[in-house]
């Protein structure tokens, strides 16, 4: 549970550079050796572009740090759940998985974590600390809510 918490910690950070920079409040990270290899948020052209989404970004920035378009030894942090075009860049990227959800400190690690390597993927997969990715959609809704107006419904 520690390293969820640490890595969503990450993720969040993210998120949070994006709302300061009025940009959309999502966040990635991808993780290869317990180090973060690479970070992203969404920029405000998301709402538009599917290629301007923080996990597209950040997967697209890991390979160049690794030389590589294989993550199968990566992990992906996301504050929210994938699009259906970033769940496919996933795939693409063939990392070993992805975790949804976010860290609060009240409430501790939240989201799921799915197994891209095996195929659990979005729905299918369990919950970190008994928190359900809704749950994490309404504490991130929370987060930003009064911060700014993006136009983006979150939950």
């Amino acid at each position: 549970m520690l390293i969820e918490k640490r890595f969503m910690e990450e993720a969040l950070k993210e998120a949070r550079a994006a709302a300061e920079a009025d940009e959309v409040p999502v966040g990635a990270v991808v993780v290869r050796g317990g180090e973060v290899i690479a970070r992203a948020h969404n920029r405000t052209e998301a709402l538009r572009d599917p290629t301007a989404h923080a996990e597209m970004l950040a997967l697209k920035l890991a390979a160049e740090a690794v030389g590589s378009r294989f993550l199968v030894d990566c992990a992906l942090y996301v504050t929210m759940e994938p699009c259906p075009m970033c769940a496919g860049a996933c795939l693409h990227y063939r990392i070993g998985a992805a975790v949804f959800g976010a860290y609060d400190e009240r409430a501790g690690a939240m989201g799921s974590v799915s197994d891209i390597a095996g195929g659990a993927f979005g729905f299918a997969v369990p919950a970190i600390g008994g928190v359900m990715k809704e749950e994490c959609a309404a504490l991130l809704t929370d987060y930003f809510r009064n911060k700014r107006q993006y136009g983006l419904d979150l939950v």
